[in-house]
């Protein structure tokens, strides 16, 4: 007992100590408390009104928000329609819950026009999203300005779930992230769906040998042949955490550390010592301790990607419509 409470003390303190940052590659908690002082409380409003009618909402806003950073850097770039935009890249055909930041950019812009991003819409949203699932809650450093590119051709780096641990390791570090980011922010999966098609080969031909991947378990692999028939389509949604699919929890690493990750590029993360060991923490014995190094480190690296390459001060422009620049 008195290890685990020396350890409690330990991550309380340093939960107390995180609003003390104050900046982030040039952004501000609070900056709009001057300019637009309802701006993130009418965010929270708008995310938990859709939120209420669909809960599912939240891992899509929560991706949409790692979409965007990973491209441009976190500037609202995905959220431009067109053609030859970011959103017509072929790993991002799949997002969704632009509806949720259109609504509260809306009101924003009722109340305070032209002073908060789009950006930073989905930056706040993204963190509002994993407090109403029953995850960690921190302060959004804000600030960002929105960008004035969006090219589908610039998407190539987004992580893929057939990405090795080594291809995701790079794409993560040339945004200055390390391995404790990417195996953290890859929890992440502890709510959302994905399609049969994008996991479907694990389960039938796996590298064109027509058997299964044997880094699968044989309880996943049944479970997941009966949701994903080898005649469907590929179209069903599976749950990504199959455990606790609508709850921020650490389910998702005991899946990958016990054979039953979905996607092969989280399966893969147990197969790399570094990785492994930080799954294998994560995934750990003491229950009440574990959830909340996850939810501490979570934060931590939320506020680290937030702030890829962000445009502050005269960069960039304020949108009034996010689909579209001014």
């Amino acid at each position: 007992m008195g290890i685990i409470n020396s350890l409690l003390i330990i991550v309380s303190l340093s939960l107390i100590l995180i609003p003390v940052i104050k900046s982030q590659g040039g952004l501000q908690s609070g900056f709009y408390s001057s300019t637009c002082s309802k701006a993130e409380a009418t965010v929270r409003s708008t995310v938990e009104t859709h939120f209420k009618k669909d809960p599912t909402i939240a891992a899509a806003l929560l991706r949409l928000h790692f979409h965007d950073c990973f491209v441009e850097g976190c500037d609202g770039s995905i959220l431009i329609k067109g053609s030859s935009a970011e959103i017509n890249a072929l790993p991002n055909l799949g997002l969704r819950g632009f509806e949720v930041i259109d609504d509260a950019k809306t009101q924003l812009e009722a109340l305070c026009p032209g002073v908060v991003s789009c950006a930073d819409i989905l930056a706040l949203a993204a963190r509002d999203s994993v407090d109403l699932s029953e995850g960690p809650n921190w302060a959004v450093p804000t600030g960002r300005r929105d960008g004035r590119v969006s090219a589908a051709s610039k998407a190539s780096n987004l992580p893929s779930p057939l990405d090795s641990v080594d291809a995701q390791r790079k794409k993560f570090a040339d945004k200055g992230l390390d391995d404790r980011d990417l195996v953290t922010l890859a929890g992440a999966h502890t709510i959302g769906q994905t399609d049969c098609r994008f996991f479907k080969y694990r389960l039938y031909n796996f590298t064109t040998t027509g058997n299964s991947d044997p880094s699968l378990s044989q309880s996943a692999l049944t479970q997941f042949q009966t949701m994903c028939p080898k005649s469907s389509d590929g179209k069903e949604r599976v749950a990504l955490d199959i455990d606790s699919p609508m709850k921020f929890d650490v389910n998702y690493f005991k899946n990958v550390r016990d054979g039953n990750g979905v996607l092969e590029s989280d399966q893969r993360l147990w197969g790399d010592p570094t990785t492994h060991d930080i799954v294998k923490n994560y995934a750990g014995t003491i229950r009440g301790l574990l959830g909340l190094r996850f939810d501490f480190e979570f934060k931590k690296s939320m506020v680290k990607m937030s702030s890829i390459e962000v445009k502050t001060g005269a960069q960039g422009e304020i949108r009034k419509i996010c689909s579209k620049f001014n």
